[in-house]
């Protein structure tokens, strides 16, 4: 089935005009937005000077001295897109949000209005000048794939030619959400999406799995996913009558939070997922408004929350569209759903058995009662000490790392990593033999050797053995937050019945020994 001709309106360097925005700075300035210690977005005048996608923080100020850097945030991007997306919406119906930065809609209504697509396309242009001051560029083809691609190059493709615009392109393309199987694909010599569009779809199915499959599909110009002839419950929408109406962006994460999981279990228990999903809200005054999203993989419990979030932040927070008064109805609606049960793993966070589901909900009956932070879950995360290497994050919310934990870290606690870790370090002494305190020089050298440890308030116990010091001169570059320690692992001797023996992690840091784990 040929996918649907599409017109995506695509606002370059989103992230950087919406921190800008907000910040109020000047179009020439310099700019830059980083995740995790990289670019992620920079506007021209930073390209200009050298600033690349995927470069290091240091190195970006390195070449461009007048870069002025800003955190990537979701929310920011979300609540500033809004207005661009109601200035499309003014001339054409059908808008869906893809992303902060992107938004279809269907070319069918506003070509066959304006007369012809460069048309639309030109007053499009104009129409997001005029509202909002943001630049963007119009691309049209069949299928959001391709029509997204277009934009990227403010190309119309005429009807029926998309798998020869996507052709020459290279296979990176499919490289948002997919890093491993582009990867693998150039291992193979596959290096453009002509390439890979030419293998059998069956080789590709039983080959690369699923997702590969569906990236198959995307190569080949064709519809994201064959229609499904599963006729779909009547309906499957959620609806919230918030009292007291909401009116500040607190009250409502925590509402979208809420209506994310019982629009999600409702789906999970038909075996549906949702790619497209509609938000509507009403107000105190009878103002009502509306926003589709639509999203490439469907839609987990945490994916909907933020969605809604994102949407009723930029309501709230939108400037000339914001409701004069709370909303007091909310409605939740999936325009368009998929089989959830053949979908790739992890779709259904900790299982879909009865007893997951079972402390799914307790945990956010949890949250309910004391706050969404009250339940938390582990992550592995990229680091150099024990505490480091964990991070928490909200139930519900996506296990996503901070950095990551397969990459290099000079100076990293070797293995293995203590059992127990203070949630405050406890303060301790490291004497030598004449009961003089050890310290550590500027070279990261022992100013003697351990003899006895003490910690915790308790009494003097002698070293059987010990190991290091490990360095970690972390951050060295920023006075702010620059930390210089150094960590030793000392064994502790068995001197009477109440001792056993008992191995710590020591770290020295300003002048000072505290307890940072203790090993089982």
């Amino acid at each position: 089935m040929p996918a649907v001709r599409l017109l995506v309106v695509w606002c370059p360097d989103w992230p950087v005009v919406a921190a800008s925005t907000v910040a109020g700075l000047p179009l020439d300035t310099p700019v830059a937005v980083f995740a995790a210690n990289r670019v992620v977005a920079a506007n021209a005048r930073a390209r200009a000077d050298g600033v690349q996608r995927s470069m290091r923080r240091r190195e970006a100020q390195s070449r461009c001295p007048d870069l002025v850097v800003f955190l990537d945030d979701v929310d920011r991007d979300a609540r500033m897109f809004e207005p661009v997306a109601m200035a499309v919406e003014e001339l054409a119906v059908g808008v869906e949000v893809i992303r902060p930065g992107i938004v279809a809609v269907p070319a069918r209504g506003p070509v066959g209005y304006f007369g012809s697509e460069d048309a639309a396309a030109e007053r499009l242009i104009d129409q997001v000048a005029a509202r909002t001051g943001a630049e963007c560029q119009i691309g049209i083809a069949d299928g959001l794939f391709a029509a997204t691609l277009a934009a990227h190059r403010n190309q119309l493709v005429p009807p029926g030619c998309s798998p020869e615009f996507l052709a020459p392109l290279t296979i990176r393309e499919l490289e948002p959400g997919r890093p491993d199987l582009v990867d693998l694909l150039r291992r193979l010599g596959i290096r453009t999406l002509g390439a890979f569009a030419a293998l059998d779809p069956g080789d590709v199915s039983t080959r690369f799995g699923a997702d590969a499959k569906l990236a198959h599909r995307l190569a080949s110009g064709l519809q994201e996913r064959p229609p499904s002839r599963r006729r779909p419950p009547a309906d499957l929408s959620v609806t919230h009558n918030p009292d007291p109406p909401i009116d500040r962006v607190d009250a409502a994460a925590f509402v979208a939070r809420t209506l994310g999981e019982r629009l999600h279990a409702g789906l999970a228990a038909h075996g549906l997922a949702c790619t497209r999903l509609g938000i509507h809200a009403s107000t105190a005054n009878g103002e009502t408004r509306g926003r589709v999203w639509r999203c490439a993989d469907p839609l987990t419990a945490s994916g909907i929350a933020d969605r809604v979030r994102w949407q009723l932040d930029g309501w709230l927070r939108g400037g000339t569209g914001r409701p004069s008064a709370g909303i007091t109805v909310l409605r939740l609606e999936p325009e368009e759903t998929v089989d959830g049960r053949t979908l790739q793993l992890g779709l259904w966070q900790g299982g879909h058995d009865e007893q997951a589901e079972r402390a799914a909900r307790a945990m956010v009956h949890v949250q309910g009662l004391l706050g969404p932070d009250a339940v938390l879950t582990p992550v592995l995360t990229g680091g150099r000490g024990p505490a480091d290497q964990v991070h928490l994050v909200p139930w519900g919310d996506e296990r996503v790392p901070p950095t990551p934990p397969d990459r290099p870290w000079p100076g990293r606690l070797p293995a293995p990593s203590p059992a127990t870790i203070p949630v405050r370090p406890l303060p301790a002494s490291v004497c030598d033999e004449a009961g003089v305190e050890i310290g550590v020089t500027g070279r990261f050298r022992l100013t003697g050797e351990p003899a006895h440890v003490a910690y915790g308030g308790g009494r003097p116990r002698a070293v059987a053995g010990w190991a290091g010091p490990w360095p970690a001169d972390e951050r060295w570059w920023d006075p702010d937050s620059a930390r210089r320690r150094a960590r030793l692992q000392v064994l502790l001797a068995e001197q009477s019945e109440e001792d056993s023996q008992e191995a710590l992690l020591l770290v020295r840091e300003n002048k000072t020994w505290s307890v940072e784990g203790i090993y089982a």
